[in-house]
Formats: C-alpha cells, sequence, structure tokens
C-alpha cells in the first residue's frame, strides 16, 4: 500500500513513518523541507508549503497513495483544501485531532460553565465555542490563530467519495517534544529541590497523556486498516493518574528524593490565581481503537519516561521561562510555604 504523510517530520510524525515503513508500506513524506530529521532511506519527499498543497496534484497522482494521512492540519481551510486536492486520488484520509474538540476543554479555559463526565468518549460533547486560542495570551507554539480541529473533523468526515478517519490525541510527551511537557518538573527535580507544591485542586487533577512511540503506533494502525474508514479513535495511555501521581512517577524514575506536597488554597498568596477550572478533568476512554484495531502500548510506562527524562536533559529548551507551568510557584514562595508546613 501506498502512503502519503503531510507534514512528517516534526515530533510526532518520524516515528509514525519509521512505523508505517517497518510495516512494509511504501511511504511519501510531503514537507517544508526546514526540519533535520532522520527517516528511512527508502521514504520518498516531496518538498513544499503545505498553503500550496493544491498546486502539487500532478505530483500526487503520479504517486497514486492510496491513503493520505495528514499531520497537521489545523483549520478549515487547510482542511478544505486537503479534501479538494486528494478527492479522486486517494482512497482514504486520515487526520490528526485532539482532545481539545470536547466541551471539557472549554470548561477548563472558563468559556463553559457546566461540568461534563469523564471519562470522555467519542461521542462526548464538543464544545459550543470555537477558536479556542484566539483569545489565548500564550496560545501553544504551533497554533495558529484560527486553529479548529472541530472544524478541520467536520470537513473531514463529511465526503462520502473520500471517507475519513480522524485521531483525537491526548497530551502527548517524548523525545523532540517542543512543549517540554515535562521539563518545569524536571528542572526542579534536577535542581534537588526537597518538594515540589502544588495547590490542591492541581494535585487532584488528572489528564490523558501519550507517549509519541505508542501514539505513532496508534495512528499507523489508523492508516492501514480499512475499517478505520468512517471512525474516529481516541488515543491514550490506559491508566490516568493525578498531577501529583504523575510527578511522583517522574521523580522516581529520576532517582528525586523529594516528594510532592498538596496545599489549600487559604496556604497559597492572596494574589495566587489558577488560570484555568481545575474541576474539569481531561481524560478520555481509549477502548475504542484498542478492541477495534488491537492497539496496545510498544513502550511501558517506565521506559517511556525514562527515554522522555534522557532526552530532555540532553535537549533543555532555549528560554525555560517561557515553558514555566503557571500553577507552579517560584522557589521563595514555595520555601515559606513549605517552612509553615514544618
Amino acid at each position: 500500500m501506498k502512503i502519503l504523510v503531510i507534514g512528517g517530520t516534526n515530533f510526532i510524525g518520524p516515528p509514525v513513518v519509521r512505523r508505517l515503513c517497518g510495516m512494509g508500506y511504501e511511504v511519501t513524506v510531503f514537507h517544508r523541507g526546514k526540519s533535520i530529521v532522520e527517516l528511512p532511506s527508502d521514504v520518498h519527499r516531496i518538498l513544499g508549503e503545505r498553503t500550496h498543497l493544491d498546486k502539487f496534484k500532478n505530483k500526487f497522482e503520479e504517486i497514486s497513495p492510496q491513503v493520505v494521512l495528514d499531520m497537521f492540519a489545523y483549520t478549515e481551510q487547510d482542511a478544505r483544501t486537503l479534501m479538494n486536492t486528494f478527492k479522486g486520488i486517494a482512497q482514504r484520509v486520515v487526520a490528526i485531532s485532539s482532545m481539545d474538540v470536547y466541551r471539557a476543554y472549554g470548561v477548563i479555559l472558563g468559556r463553559e460553565s457546566e461540568l461534563v463526565p469523564v471519562p470522555l468518549t467519542e461521542d462526548s460533547p464538543l464544545r459550543s465555542s470555537l477558536y479556542p486560542f484566539r483569545e489565548m495570551p500564550n496560545r501553544p507554539l504551533d497554533a495558529p490563530v484560527d486553529y479548529e480541529k472541530i472544524l478541520v473533523e467536520r470537513v473531514v468526515m463529511s465526503d462520502p467519495d473520500l471517507p475519513g478517519t480522524i485521531l483525537r490525541l491526548p497530551m502527548v510527551y517524548g523525545p523532540g517534544d517542543i512543549r517540554h511537557r515535562l521539563f518545569p518538573y524536571l528542572q526542579r527535580i534536577d535542581d534537588n529541590r526537597p518538594a515540589i507544591v502544588l495547590e490542591e485542586s492541581i494535585a487532584e487533577w488528572r489528564g490523558s497523556y501519550g507517549y509519541v512511540e505508542n501514539v505513532a503506533y496508534a495512528i499507523a494502525l489508523a492508516v492501514c486498516h480499512e475499517q478505520a474508514k468512517g471512525r474516529i479513535y481516541h488515543v491514550a495511555d490506559a491508566e490516568v493518574f493525578s498531577e501529583a501521581e504523575r510527578i511522583t512517577r517522574v521523580g522516581k524514575v529520576a532517582r528525586w528524593q523529594g516528594k510532592v506536597i498538596s496545599v489549600s488554597k487559604d496556604k497559597l498568596p492572596v494574589e495566587w490565581k489558577l488560570p484555568v477550572n481545575t474541576e474539569q478533568h481531561w481524560f478520555v476512554d481509549s477502548t475504542r481503537i484498542r478492541q477495534e484495531l488491537g492497539y496496545k502500548e510498544v513502550v511501558p510506562p517506565e521506559e517511556a519516561l525514562q527515554r522522555t527524562i534522557d532526552w530532555e536533559r540532553t535537549h533543555p529548551p532555549k528560554e525555560p521561562e517561557k515553558l514555566a507551568e503557571p500553577w507552579l510557584l517560584d522557589y521563595a514562595t514555595e520555601d515559606t510555604i513549605l517552612t509553615k508546613l514544618v
């Protein structure tokens, strides 16, 4: 089977491409050529800008891929260009989406009020408010202002002549993570802090994560299984931990002697305010992809954390201050609180 991957050279793309090649498929990657990344030697490449995708239609016709995997359709226009370009060429499109489509995410952002039951299923209610990052002062590094996966999904799943498959991803971590999800905690661990103090609602909050190699395997399964046509799948770790439990697990793998301490809000500075609604948990049920496509994690949890820690330590972010989680306290305030707790 011939597969075309749009944008396979950033964080999640390379392990997906390697997995597909390992399964014996003929893979072509369409990308800008700006990322320096090693891909299998037999991978074909087409260089071009995503915004000019339709201008490469003749090249795509020559390749004649059965499945097109779009790793970064972020906007409604991205999705429309995708579908218009490959209609009559491909047999199916697989698009990467996100857990942020759910109403629960709107509640976390404070844009919707009614709490949503968890775990979320693929049929849980979606956000009623679109464009989640338009008013966000520090939106994700790779997200345009008109980012909206709800609209991407709607376009991809609406053409009977070019069936779609949607994969809703969790918070993904691992080597190559441009968001360095573990770094703010690992930095404190490596600074040998005696404790990491969390406000109790943050300590108890639960969200879904996924290790990059495991997520890549799930994506590859959705690409190569015809029965994934017309389906929406969650990809996430089977176990869901609270933030306090998650940081404790990271600390254990990193051989940290400290501990995570949960404190009530009244023990924090008066001016300290949570930027999100932590009453809303954000984790999903991933039973569907496990039962229908036979997905299971290929890298166990402890090994996934160790690989991520090793990479974070050798690839620290250039501007770590921009990655600090807003609910983490400065060291001086944290020390004051710890002194009072003794």
